[in-house]
């Protein structure tokens, strides 16, 4: 993400003291070296987060704070090894007197979730195998509410509103490409297979996190703490297929698909992709998932900068060029 719109709110340039609404993505609380309790948080707006800390916390002076709350704080910026960190000296919650433009706050898909949705699930229908595109759309309609405003994860990519079905719906959109590709050099490819794999791969997200009103990700469930949305959507396919009385062969090769699609068992999966389909899959999901962590990190990035190592990307430092800037211009 970007630098945050709060950063820019300087209510004392001599101090660089700044003032506004805030999401707490994430609080802790924390016992320092003296053995002081404070508080450690993560917050974030619709342009960017930045960590943040509440010393000398007392419960019973400055409220108590859960994840998935709006906040308005006062504080202090500071440069923390190397990195922006707030140090806060005032904190409340939002209360209804509070005029907040919720959309500078909750980041959202910059698509709307119900039409990506209605898409996809059109989409399913025009399959060509019947029993895939009936398990495919029931799946779907079976978790619409969810679907439609899930984030993709509780951190990293696509962990905002919606992020779910804009993340599904960009690698549909990448897997054509390939299907299109490969089928021609191999017209046994499935792309009803590769369709359904991309569209369900995820499914499991709407039981393995725990969302609150603003569609953000606050935690993960029991289930998915234990178990995992790779498992999990494997039992989801296999209780609709009972019902739905498709071949045991088919329901084989989509469980696949969803067990294997983070590739190798150091990122969860059980097996690798081991065939076509399943690796279409996993290195569309892959790439979509990395991108999107170099675009979001770059964003902040001066022409000519590096980022900060990324640990969601293997402890690189990222570059930004800046060329294709350059190239629009010329346009």
């Amino acid at each position: 993400m970007g630098r945050m719109k709060l950063l820019s709110n300087i209510i004392n340039n001599a101090t660089n003291q700044v003032e506004g609404f805030c999401l707490v993505k994430n609080v802790q609380l924390k016992v320092n070296v003296k053995g002081a309790e404070y508080l450690d948080f993560t917050l974030a707006d619709a342009e960017g987060e930045i960590n943040a800390k509440l010393w000398d916390y007392q419960s019973a002076v400055h409220g108590v704070f859960s994840s998935g709350e709006i906040i308005k704080v006062r504080g202090t910026v500071n440069i923390f090894r190397d990195t922006e960190q707030l140090k806060i000296d005032r904190i409340r919650k939002m209360n209804e007197k509070d005029d907040v433009d919720l959309s500078s706050i909750v980041a959202e898909a910059p698509v709307n979730g119900e039409m990506l949705f209605k898409e996809l699930y059109d989409f399913a229908g025009t399959f060509r195998d019947e029993d895939i595109a009936r398990l495919t759309r029931y799946l779907l309609q079976a978790n619409k509410e969810k679907l439609e405003r899930y984030p993709a994860a509780l951190r990293l990519h696509h962990a905002y509103k919606g992020g779910l079905m804009f993340h599904t719906h960009t690698m549909l959109s990448v897997a054509k490409k390939l299907v299109e590709v490969y089928a021609a050099i191999d017209p046994e490819l499935s792309s009803d297979l590769v369709y359904a794999g991309v569209i369900l791969h995820d499914i499991a997200k709407t039981a393995e996190l725990e969302v609150g009103p603003l569609g953000l990700a606050t935690a993960y469930s029991a289930e998915g703490q234990l178990i995992g949305h790779l498992a999990m959507g494997a039992s989801m396919v296999q209780m609709a297929v009972v019902e739905l009385g498709i071949p045991e062969e088919k329901t084989m090769l989509i469980k696949h698909i969803l067990l294997s699609h983070h590739g190798v068992p150091e990122f969860g999966s059980p097996k690798p992709p081991m065939f076509p389909e399943a690796e279409i899959v996993s290195t569309v999901d892959t790439l979509d998932a990395k991108l999107y962590e170099m675009f979001d990190a770059l964003a902040g990035v001066e022409i000519g900068g590096f980022t900060d190592r990324l640990w969601a990307l293997d402890n690189r430092q990222l570059y930004r060029h800046g060329h294709g800037v350059i190239q629009k211009d010329k346009e």
